[in-house]
């Protein structure tokens, strides 16, 4: 049985790719990623293809390789800066490369992880800044609405306390009255 490998090209028989030391540890790497972001690494390896040439097993085991630790451990390091790394940016980093690539604007075969890098760190950054942004607004803002009941709405907006109900029965006693709380 003959097999082409959708990411590098090569093809072969089940007995070689098993065989062979650098398809074997590709393979092996291959099996140990999450299987959510299958479909998007293979698309992915394949942009480090040369043009006219196939991607070697070597070079296909060092790039699933280094990508292995960074995905198992939801981090990655960039510009001396530890960042998250969900799956889920790992998957949007992946699918705003290729979009780039199909949109002819990504210079093939990629050389280094160092792109997808940068937009997974963007990423972290935007949410890092989101997370900030809501921090100083609960700390500017402490009685939001979802946070008071109506009666004390209208006093929370004009930074003063909520009349206490027994005072609030007693001025409408007055007033039905017509006095001025002599009596």
């Amino acid at each position: 049985m003959r097999l082409t490998c959708p990411a590098c090209g090569a093809e072969m028989t089940l007995d070689v790719a098993i065989a062979h030391e650098g398809a074997r540890a590709a393979t092996l790497t291959a099996l140990e990623l999450p299987a959510p972001l299958g479909k998007q690494l293979v698309q992915y390896v394949a942009l480090f293809r040369p043009g006219k040439r196939q991607l070697s097993h070597d070079r296909l085991a060092a790039i699933l390789g280094e990508l292995l630790p960074m995905i198992q451990a939801a981090q990655i390091e960039r510009n001396g800066r530890t960042w998250p790394a969900p799956i889920e940016y790992w998957r949007a980093g992946i699918e705003a490369m290729l979009a780039k690539r199909d949109a002819d604007r990504l210079q093939l075969p990629l050389k280094s992880h160092g792109y997808l890098l940068e937009i997974i760190a963007g990423m972290a950054h935007a949410a890092e800044g989101k997370a900030e942004t809501k921090r100083e607004q609960e700390r500017a803002y402490p009685y939001s609405r979802a946070h008071i009941t109506e009666p004390t709405m209208q006093a929370a907006t004009v930074g003063i306390a909520p009349m206490p109900n027994a005072t609030r029965a007693s001025i409408d006693k007055i007033l039905r009255r017509g006095g001025n709380g002599d009596s």
